[in-house]
């Protein structure tokens, strides 16, 4: 049975797309298609497949404004993420393309002859793409599979598609062969279950809740199919007594608050050492206070709305009016809007404490010292980022390496660069994205050994 999705502006709550929802039948079509562009697309000169997709990254630029816009409409995001958002998709594509060419097995010495490794594709790429980073994470899988000989489908989230489907098109107007990257718009339950459940789709990547992650890994697992998995986070920013305290505190709100704190690399846990305890909350509270919330589209805004009233809904149910803490403002009437909050006095098992909250909500918890921190970081099942702040670099070591997390800064909140490794420890995730080593995680090693002895 078909029907449509209608994409709401989060900012307004008005409707501003209807997509066809692709049924299960029509993922089953889409993965034939697909599999038979492959092969020709995977038989191409390797600097023909490069060339492609940096005419792909070209036409992405050409377009970049457009993209952001339209990232604005159907997300919610600040004009200025959503530029960066568009540009990091151009930056995977030109960066996978150089990775293309580069592709290379190995000669492993060998008696009685002659031993080498070939990477070849896997085939069909299932990338399932959230809602919160629609553009770049659909990137994150897009970019590397395609470049190491693959096809992609592409599932965007319910509330997101329309930043893929255009991504489609422009993909098409770039040179790149029909059917090789195709966007499947439709419910995870119908959509996403068939590229999952479907024997030809040879890999799925998926990023969302850790949930959601588990069930798809165990349906994999039925298939001996592989999986990578960037799933939730609840890192710590741990804050040391010996650290530029007012650095800290003004580059705490927007490492948690970027993109209304639906990220899973938010810092939402400020872990503060007592004895400065005090005096972090005296400096992060104005910091606080000035964040400007409003229309996403206006260039001085800082902070936009929640996805939709289910997530405004989930964070308000961890925010009740008798906790303490430091709250900014946001505006009122339509648009699913909720201020920057940061929780004080609370247990450090207290469910805003350990729970993925995924908006602009964080708790401050102090601590005593570095085995002290160290517990605390650890203490919850997520393990993606984390920040440290210290001015003695053999305690940014000790933490650096004593920390459960895929990702960490000292002195900074940077989590991602296309460039370097992204993922995450425990229930965080499995396997990693980005980085040098991309392209491999969509090839197949095949071992090859040639007799010189006949």
């Amino acid at each position: 049975m078909s029907y449509e999705l209608k994409v709401l502006n989060p900012a307004t709550e008005e409707v501003v797309a209807s997509v066809p929802a692709t049924t299960a039948a029509e993922v089953g079509a889409a993965v034939a298609r697909a599999a038979k562009a492959q092969q020709a697309w995977a038989a191409a000169a390797p600097a023909d497949r490069a060339r492609l997709l940096r005419r792909f990254a070209v036409v992405v630029d050409e377009h970049l404004e457009e993209l952001a816009r339209l990232e604005v409409r159907e997300a919610g995001h600040t004009i200025g993420n959503a530029r960066w958002e568009a540009g990091n998709v151009r930056d995977l594509l030109d960066f996978a393309a150089g990775g293309v060419e580069r592709l290379s097995g190995r000669q492993i010495p060998v008696a009685g002859g002659l031993d080498i490794t070939i990477l070849e594709p896997l085939g069909v790429i299932g990338v399932i793409a959230p809602w919160n980073f629609p553009m770049p994470i659909a990137a994150w899988g897009t970019a590397p599979a395609l470049a190491a000989g693959n096809a992609v489908l592409l599932k965007p989230a319910e509330t997101t598609p329309l930043t893929a489907l255009r991504l489609a098109e422009l993909a098409l107007e770039a040179g790149l062969p029909e059917d090789l990257f195709q966007v499947l718009p439709g419910a995870g339950d119908v959509a996403g279950s068939a590229l999952v459940e479907h024997p030809a789709v040879a890999k799925i990547v998926f990023t969302g809740s850790t949930r959601v992650g588990k069930s798809i890994m165990a349906r994999c697992a039925e298939r001996v199919k592989r999986v990578t998995l960037e799933l939730g986070g609840k890192s710590p920013n741990i804050v040391f007594a010996d650290s530029d305290i007012e650095a800290a505190a003004a580059a705490t709100p927007m490492s948690f608050l970027d993109n209304s704190g639906q990220d899973c690399c938010a810092r939402t846990r400020i872990l503060v050492q007592r004895s400065v305890y005090d005096r972090f909350l005296e400096l992060l509270a104005p910091a606080i206070e000035s964040v400007v919330v409003g229309d996403p589209a206006d260039e001085k805004t800082q902070m936009g709305p929640l996805i939709s009233r289910v997530q405004l809904d989930r964070v308000r149910s961890y925010v009740t009016d008798e906790l303490k803490g430091i709250r900014g403002t946001a505006p009122e009437g339509p648009g699913f809007w909720f201020p920057p909050t940061v929780l004080t006095g609370l247990a450090p098992d207290a469910p805003a404490a350990c729970e993925e909250v995924f908006g602009p909500v964080a708790v401050v918890l102090p601590f005593e010292d570095e085995a002290d921190a160290i517990r605390l970081a650890n203490s919850t099942e997520y393990g993606l980022s984390g920040s440290i702040w210290t001015r003695d670099i053999g305690r940014a070591i000790r933490l650096s390496r004593a920390v459960a997390a895929g990702n960490l800064s000292v002195n900074s909140h940077s989590s991602v660069r296309y460039w370097t490794p992204f993922g995450g420890y425990k229930q965080s995730g499995l396997g990693r994205e980005l980085g040098p080593d991309a392209l491999t995680a969509f090839t197949e090693t095949k071992n090859v050994f040639i007799s010189t002895e006949a």
